[in-house]
C-alpha cells in the first residue's frame, strides 16, 4: 500500500543509495529514480516498481520530497543548478534531501538559493556501511529545522535506525566530517601500527589478539580488521578516494574556522599517499597495505583457504 501524502525521488543509486532508495520503494512509498547510465542497481529498483526519468529536474518534478546520495559537493550543485536540475523542477513547500558527505559551505549556500524558491534543503549524511543501507539500519545526522525533520522522519525511518537531530542546515554535513574525521584517523593509526607491528616481527593476528575485546575495541575497527585478517574485501566499501575527499573537505571547515589540524592534514596525507600508490579505488580497510607498501612492508592479505570438496 503505497504512503498517500509524500512522493519520492531519488538519485545517486550507488552502493549506499541503492538500498537506501529499495527500502522506501519496498517500505510503501512512490519512487521515481533518475541514473547516469544503466545499471543492476537501476534495474533492482524498477523491478520492484519504481519509475524511471531522464533528468533532475524530472524527479523534481514528481516528488515532493528529493534525496541526494551522491560523491560530494560538486555533483550535488550540478544536480541542483544544471540546465535540467532539480531547481528548474522543484515546486514550492518541496524538501531536498542531501545524503551526501557534502561541504558544508556549499550547502549553507544551495540552502539560500532554494529556500529563495519556497524550497527546503536538508542535510541528511549517512553513518555505516552499504550493508546497513540495505538492512535498513543505517545512522543519520540531520541538519533541518524541528519541522522539517517531523515532516521527513517517516521517509528517513525507512533506512534509518539512528536519526539524530544535530542542528540547522549545514550542521549535519559538519558533523559528519567530524566523525569521518574520527573514522579516518582510526584506519590511519590502525594501518601504521599494523605496519610497525608487521616490521618488528609480530604481525598483525597478535596485535589483534591484544585489542579485541579489550579497551581499544569497537565496531570500527572490527569492520576494518576483517580485511587485513580475513581478507574480506566487502567489509567497509567506502573508498580511500572519498576518504580523501572528505579530509580535504574538514581541512577546508578548519582553516574558514581558523582552527589547526594537524592531525587532520596527517590523516588526509595517509590517504593522499594511498592514493599515489594506485589505491583510489581500493576500500578504507586496504589501507594497511598501501602505508606497508611505502615502508617495505608487506601486509597483503594470505588468500583464503579453499572449502574441501
Amino acid at each position: 500500500m503505497q504512503h498517500e501524502r509524500e512522493t519520492i525521488g531519488f538519485i545517486g543509486l550507488g552502493l549506499m543509495g541503492h538500498g537506501m532508495a529499495k527500502n522506501m520503494v519496498e517500505k510503501g512509498y512512490a519512487l521515481t529514480v533518475c541514473a547516469r547510465k544503466p545499471s543492476a542497481a537501476l534495474n533492482d529498483l524498477l523491478n520492484r516498481g519504481a519509475k524511471q526519468v531522464d533528468t533532475p529536474m524530472a524527479v523534481a518534478q514528481q516528488a515532493t520530497v528529493v534525496f541526494l546520495c551522491v560523491t560530494g559537493s560538486p555533483d550535488v550543485e550540478s544536480i541542483v543548478r544544471g540546465p535540467t536540475g532539480l531547481a528548474k523542477g522543484l515546486r514550492p513547500g518541496s524538501v531536498v534531501v542531501d545524503c551526501s558527505t557534502s561541504d558544508p559551505t556549499s550547502t549553507v549556500a544551495l540552502a539560500a538559493e532554494l529556500a529563495a524558491i519556497g524550497v527546503t534543503l536538508v542535510d541528511a549524511p549517512l553513518s555505516r556501511t552499504p550493508k546497513e543501507a540495505w538492512e535498513g539500519t543505517l545512522d543519520t545526522m540531520v541538519g533541518a529545522d524541528a519541522q522539517t525533520l517531523e515532516r521527513i522522519r517517516p521517509i528517513l525511518s525507512t533506512w534509518a535506525a539512528r536519526i539524530v537531530h544535530v542542528g540547522g542546515p549545514g550542521d549535519g554535513h559538519r558533523l559528519k566530517l567530524i566523525n569521518n574525521f574520527v573514522a579516518m584517523g582510526y584506519a590511519a593509526l590502525y594501518s601504521e601500527a599494523l605496519t610497525l607491528a608487521q616490521a618488528v616481527g609480530i604481525g598483525p593476528q597478535r596485535v589483534d589478539a591484544v585489542l579485541r575485546n579489550g579497551r581499544m575495541d569497537c565496531g570500527f575497527y572490527q569492520t576494518f580488521m576483517d580485511y587485513t585478517l580475513n581478507g574480506n574485501r566487502e567489509a567497509h566499501k567506502f573508498t580511500l578516494k572519498n576518504a580523501f575527499k572528505d579530509m580535504r573537505y574538514l581541512e577546508s571547515m578548519a582553516d574558514a574556522a581558523g582552527i589547526s589540524n594537524s592531525l587532520g592534514n596527517a590523516v588526509k596525507n595517509a590517504f593522499a599517499m594511498a592514493l599515489a600508490t594506485g589505491g583510489a579505488e581500493a576500500y578504507v580497510p586496504m589501507l594497511p597495505e598501501h602505508v606497508a607498501r611505502l615502508s617495505g612492508v608487506d601486509l597483503t592479505p594470505a588468500p583464503k583457504p579453499k572449502d574441501s570438496p
